[in-house]
């Protein structure tokens, strides 16, 4: 039986992060002085000590337990793209032989899972299998309820045991010191003293599609892979523009519901929820947050999404293109940076072209995402996105900036002298009495834009939607950070910083205003016009994975300690291999589903036709018509089958090419991948010519519009 919450006699304050051992809970358990000790901790402005660790370890016992938990888990983000967790009791036995509930500073501190287990790229061998996990200190610990099981989780790093970092946290951790070193520099050169930290803000839209479970159950591919590798669009699909924005199923209502009511609890803060372009697809928005537990919280969130949809029958889907020929999902990357003093650098103000601080903070993001564009293309490149990008309101893989027309109008009268007419609070008016006038916003919106200004931050919109949001946050991060420590350099040996200011952001903004495109990205002129400009076009994740060991993104991601040459190249293998394995498992189910499934189906479905026609033709009946289709048919299913040996063939020569990670992508891109195509062109005409009755899967129709 579905259960709805009742908010009314639970209201949201009383349910709000009552399962997170957040900022509240400590400051009501831990003694005064080690709360504040905890702060300056989580700052950076003091190391962690045993003392410390053992007071919030009794503390984060003693609430975990009051909450009904018995087992801890350190949670961590290995490279594998998911979460991991490895549970302990808090169960010990006393010198008496009687039960005791224990759980020390130094099991909060340190784990030891096997870290030769989880993907490392080489960096460690079966028989170095020592790993650590670290309890991060900046992101809070919560209770995971699960049909009443309670879990205390931490949230932690996870490296070797000679300090490289095994995870997506470490590094972008180390981006967020990077990026906070390097802005504390700027802005003491430019005379702001009263900051002491910098904090990178993230604010991710999470899209995902619902499918009713009966269906999923029935498609195998789904079930393995994520996605439909085989499926004709229903007679409707999303042409109409009715489903965006539209009203919200009784039956989804409820599911939303108890999804809020889950993410509240544990402190994560959901704000928006509506429907989504596609039929089937959904949104879910959280406030924006440090990028740490913004990223962590994201990976809760997904996690929960599939449970909770899960109680009310249905499947939440991830995969960044779960159905061709409509919308595909992502995960729309809201990223600003802010001062502890109540700065947000890329506010403009009222007057942005007098806001100084915040066009050289823009300009130098502008001059990042130019030079650092390949790099920031890769954070981004999985094989589910190689299905996505480029259509259907994803941006293309050509990484450009939209700025809207009146920060472009500011920078080209800066560099150019050309006319700007200053805009005092424009207010928008629609010429009906009923209406109040509405403030204008300062930019229009681009959904065709990668990287698009949207009035204080800007949304990274390239960031597939099952992926972990450190990698594409680390990236950005670094390639800010190095800019940042350019204007540093520059500003602390100028005369005048605030005249050094306006040539950097001239220049900047003069040498860099290729990245700048407020256009259609989709159009086949802005592919010619990026070309021109001397854009990259980076447009699958084979090509897009070896940007990560180019030299010059290297010596740059070592010079501000994010990661060393040696952790970039292990990434490399892995999302190779974790690319090449995706493509032979989606490959694999084809054969499989065309082999034991398609072909039979449509073979006894022929032989039926056939049977009808002879029928028919002695009671005199016209067949041409089903005699065509028969023909059609038996064209297509032979087709079918040779096309599926030959993927089968092609899938057993990538297998066998072990030696070279890279080498093995690129024939999985290449060969396997067409060879895919091909099959499913046979596969779905066979679908549009065959009784409903007879084909052996649900189609789009169930899966998209049964909800």
């Amino acid at each position: 039986m579905t259960v709805q919450y009742d908010f009314a006699n639970h209201p949201v304050s009383e349910i709000f992060a009552s399962n997170c051992f957040n900022e509240t809970a400590m400051k009501k358990l831990l003694p005064i002085d080690i709360y504040n000790e905890l702060q300056d901790i989580q700052h950076g402005d003091k190391d962690l000590t045993p003392a410390v660790a053992e007071a919030v370890a009794s503390a984060m016992k003693q609430w975990a337990l009051e909450k009904g938990a018995t087992h801890y888990t350190h949670w961590f983000q290995p490279l594998t793209g998911s979460t991991a967790e490895k549970h302990d009791s808090f169960l010990s036995i006393g010198k008496n032989g009687k039960v005791v509930m224990d759980f020390s500073g130094k099991e909060l501190l340190q784990g030891e899972p096997d870290a030769s287990s989880f993907p490392n790229g080489g960096l460690r061998a079966t028989f170095e299998a020592r790993g650590y996990t670290a309890w991060d200190t900046s992101s809070p610990a919560f209770i995971k309820e699960t049909e009443g099981v309670k879990t205390l989780y931490i949230p932690t790093a996870f490296f070797s045991y000679n300090g490289q970092a095994l995870d997506k946290k470490v590094p972008l951790l180390r981006s967020c010191d990077a990026i906070e070193r390097q802005a504390l520099r700027v802005l003491r050169a430019l005379g702001h003293t009263t900051t002491r930290h910098i904090t990178v803000s993230v604010g991710p839209e999470q899209e995902y599609f619902l499918v009713d479970r009966e269906y999923y159950e029935k498609r195998i591919d789904l079930r393995l892979t994520g996605r439909t590798v085989f499926g004709n669009l229903a007679a409707k699909g999303q042409e109409l523009d009715d489903h965006y924005f539209g009203s919200i199923s009784d039956r989804v209502t409820v599911f939303m519901n108890e999804l809020n009511y889950e993410l509240w609890k544990v402190g994560i803060p959901s704000k928006t929820q509506h429907k989504e372009v596609a039929p089937g697809q959904f949104e879910v928005a959280a406030i924006f947050d440090v990028a740490n537990v913004s990223t962590d919280q994201n990976q809760l969130l997904m996690r929960i999404l599939k449970s909770v949809a899960r109680r009310h029958d249905m499947k939440a889907l991830l995969h960044e293109k779960p159905f061709a020929g409509v919308n595909g999902s992502g995960k729309h990357n809201n990223w600003s940076i802010a001062t502890d003093d109540g700065q947000n650098l890329l506010s403009p103000g009222d007057s942005p072209e007098d806001n100084l601080l915040f066009l050289l903070v823009l300009t130098c993001l502008i001059k990042a995402v130019d030079i650092y564009a390949p790099l920031i293309r890769a954070s981004a490149a999985t094989a589910g996105n190689d299905h996505r990008l480029g259509q259907n309101e994803a941006p293309p893989a050509i990484i450009s900036m939209y700025l809207g027309e009146q920060l472009t109008e500011i920078l080209e009268h800066l560099t150019t002298n050309t006319p700007y007419k200053k805009r005092n609070g424009e207010i928008l008016k629609v010429g009906v009495n009923a209406l109040p006038g509405l403030p204008k916003d300062m930019t229009d919106r681009n959904r065709t834009s990668p990287f698009a200004f949207t009035g204080n931050k800007f949304e990274f919109r390239m960031v597939g939607s099952s992926q972990s949001l450190a990698g594409p946050n680390t990236m950005l991060n670094a390639a800010v950070a190095d800019i940042f420590a350019e204007v540093a350099d520059r500003l602390e040996s100028a005369t005048d910083p605030k005249a050094e200011s306006i040539t950097l952001i001239k220049e900047f903004y003069r040498n860099h205003k290729r990245i700048v495109f407020n256009g259609n990205g989709y159009s086949k002129q802005w592919v010619d016009e990026a070309q021109r400009r001397g854009l990259p076009n980076i447009p699958n994740t084979v090509a897009a994975l070896q940007q990560l060991v180019v030299p010059e993104h290297v010596e740059m991601l070592e010079r501000h300690c994010i990661f060393s040459k040696e952790e970039l190249e292990s990434r490399l293998e892995v999302y190779l291999e974790i690319y090449s394995k995706q493509v032979n498992i989606e490959a694999g189910v084809m054969v499989e589903m065309a082999r034991r499934s398609i072909v039979p189906a449509v073979t006894r479905y022929l032989s039926e036709l056939c049977d009808d026609m002879k029928v028919q033709k002695q009671v005199g009946f016209a067949t041409e018509e089903l005699e065509k289709i028969a023909g059609l048919l038996s064209r297509e299913l032979n087709e079918t089958i040779k096309t599926g040996e030959l993927l089968h063939i092609t899938l057993a020569q990538a297998l066998a090419m072990t030696d070279d990670t890279l080498s093995q992508a690129k024939f999985y891109h290449e060969e396997v991948t067409e060879r895919m195509a091909d099959l499913r062109s046979h596969v779905d005409m066979l679908e549009t010519y065959t009784d409903k009755q007879a084909w052996p899967f649900p189609g789009y129709e169930e899966l998209l519009f049964r909800l």
